[in-house]
């Protein structure tokens, strides 16, 4: 953000920077925790759950790509063109959050997840490395709100039963 902001301010180009917090649904990388526990739960693997400090939950503002993508396509939309202008002043540097508002605990997306598989996780609780993650994000989108109408609508069991239907017929007999 810091070397956009430089180059918005020297040389005049429009920039808009999207922060994605935890993001979910069909087509992921099959890398991200949901995808990587939707695999673990149908093959019957142990999933592992980080806690944080004296055991506390971790919690994810887990965010459905559906909210995503019009957030991206607002920002795009009501981008100003570089260069600078006759009277001297520049596009504007905009940065953006694009979250769902609503945190939840790790366990409870489990849950929601098992619920649409139909089956249950072996959940493994372990400690988080002292090299690991933030214990809780939790977007403030107002500004994307106020600015590009952003408003996430697709709660986590809707955006959970969207993924687990994917999952289901993409990742057959994988």
């Amino acid at each position: 953000e810091l070397l956009a902001h430089t180059y918005n301010h020297i040389h005049g180009v429009s920039i808009t920077g999207l922060r994605f917090f935890t993001v979910y649904g069909p087509y992921g990388r099959p890398d991200m925790a949901y995808f990587s526990f939707a695999n673990n739960i149908v093959r019957g693997k142990p999933i592992t759950i980080f806690k944080g400090e004296n055991d506390a939950e971790l919690a994810r503002d887990f965010t459905y790509i559906d909210d995503v993508v019009a957030g991206i396509v607002s920002s795009l939309e009501t981008s100003e063109p570089s260069g600078k202008r006759a009277d001297g002043s520049k596009p504007p540097f905009r940065v953006y959050n694009l979250g769902n508002k609503h945190p939840v605990t790790v366990s409870d997306f489990v849950s929601t997840l098992e619920k649409h598989m139909g089956k249950k996780a072996k959940r493994n609780y372990v400690p988080m490395p002292k090299t690991g993650d933030v214990p809780f994000t939790h977007a403030d989108v107002s500004k994307a709100n106020r600015e590009l109408g952003y408003n996430p609508h697709t709660n986590l069991d809707e955006g959970m039963k969207k993924f687990v239907d994917w999952y289901k017929e993409f990742c057959k007999g994988a």
